[in-house]
């Protein structure tokens, strides 16, 4: 748990009752935003189940609780489902309205990122929806993350085609030891 000293900020796994406040956080990204692709709000209970997804797969998902209100929250996906990339995962980071500039997000990164070192992943993907999104990628460079290309018009959102930009960080050992077989490649 990160707890950051006179922002009274904690980050913490997320429970159910959290979702609530996560969905809030979400909405205004998906309605106004074009740091993700989805453009219709997905409910409560679909977020529930994508935070099962990612526990289950025993990867993080996390909160950013302050003053008891949830400001924001992160969790690492699969990068991809083939078998190859599962030492590979994407972060999602999410500050809520009014609170970025606070080291909210940053909270959040450095958190996941200890806990997915801990695991058998080797490297960190973001994929930052629009290129203009100064404050994601300065967030991701703060935290180790080397930008690595640009995929041009790939989404079109809110009138207007959108670049994702990828960027990139390692875990652990990285490349310089072969990935640990404790489990069967398909699971």
């Amino acid at each position: 748990m990160d707890d950051m000293a006179g922002m009274g900020l904690r980050v913490r796994d997320a429970v159910e009752r959290d979702l609530e406040f996560v969905h809030a956080i979400y909405v205004p990204y998906v309605l106004n935003g074009l740091a993700t692709f989805e453009e219709m709000p997905p409910g409560v209970d679909e977020l529930g189940a994508r935070r099962e997804s990612v526990i289950s797969a025993g990867l993080p998902y996390l909160v950013a609780e302050s003053e008891g209100r949830i400001v924001g929250y992160c969790y690492a996906t699969a990068y991809r489902p083939r078998p190859a990339y599962r030492h590979t995962i994407e972060d999602s980071v999410y500050v809520a309205e009014g609170y970025g500039g606070r080291g909210i997000g940053s909270s959040l990164l450095r958190e996941l990122i200890g806990r997915c070192e801990a695991g058998p992943w080797r490297q960190m993907i973001a994929v930052i929806g629009h290129s203009g999104n100064e404050g994601s990628m300065a967030l991701h460079r703060r935290h180790g993350f080397e930008p690595v290309g640009t995929l041009r018009s790939v989404g079109f959102k809110l009138g207007q085609w959108i670049d994702t930009v990828l960027m990139q960080r390692t875990l652990g050992e990285s490349d310089r030891t072969p990935p640990s077989f404790d489990r069967h490649p398909e699971g």
